[in-house]
């Protein structure tokens, strides 16, 4: 895992210096606020071969780091930027990753795609966007019985999941090793998300449930 790791690290910092992947540059900061910070998830959920979605995935964080640390993990990665998507593949060919699919498109679109809605075991998400609007975008891609893991700096509260078939369960808390203190919202699947939602992404930001 380590040795993957590395690799992950140094086509990183390739990329990063073309086009801005992470404001995060110096390597023993990545290895700790993305690396340690992905990792810690592992203590949220079982993940151990489960059908993951990372919303939003970015750079492959955390999905890429899940699946180098369990290597049983199917994982899905879904971004809306190209370039991104296309970085994400070449580490998935460059470190040898199976049973990884690079998605380019819109959460809130695939949302309603039956290839993809309510049919993960675990969704995960690390964007800034606030957590009710993570909700209705990620509640509809989980089975029932599924768990979305929404990664915080702060265990934050939000009792509107129900409306999108989901149940608030306790935060997952933890420290890193420079002491910045993180939190992952935890909501599981208890019925099947209603068809209206997601909504469009215009009504999801002006009309936030």
């Amino acid at each position: 895992m380590r040795e993957q790791l590395e690799r992950y690290l140094q086509l990183l910092l390739e990329a990063n210096a073309r086009f801005n992947l992470t404001a995060v540059r110096d390597p023993a900061e990545i290895r700790v606020r993305h690396f340690e910070d992905c990792l810690k998830l592992l203590g949220a959920a079982d993940f151990a071969g489960r059908r993951v979605l990372d919303a939003g995935s970015g750079a492959g964080f955390p999905g890429l780091v899940l699946r180098i640390a369990e290597p049983s993990v199917r994982l899905t990665l879904l971004d809306a930027t190209g370039k991104k998507v296309r970085f994400t593949q070449s580490v998935c060919g460059e470190l040898g990753l199976t049973d990884v699919s690079c998605v380019h498109g819109r959460a809130e679109e695939l949302g309603h795609d039956g290839t993809f809605r309510e049919s993960f075991d675990v969704v995960t998400a690390r964007g800034v966007a606030a957590l009710p609007a993570l909700c209705e975008i990620c509640l509809p891609f989980l089975r029932t019985g599924g768990v979305f893991l929404a990664m915080k700096e702060t265990a934050e509260t939000y009792d509107g999941a129900e409306r999108f078939g989901g149940t608030r369960e306790e935060p997952y808390l933890y420290t890193l090793t420079d002491g910045r203190s993180h939190a992952v919202c935890r909501f599981r699947k208890t019925a099947p998300t209603p068809p209206q939602y997601p909504r469009a992404w215009g009504k999801i930001k002006k009309d936030s449930l």
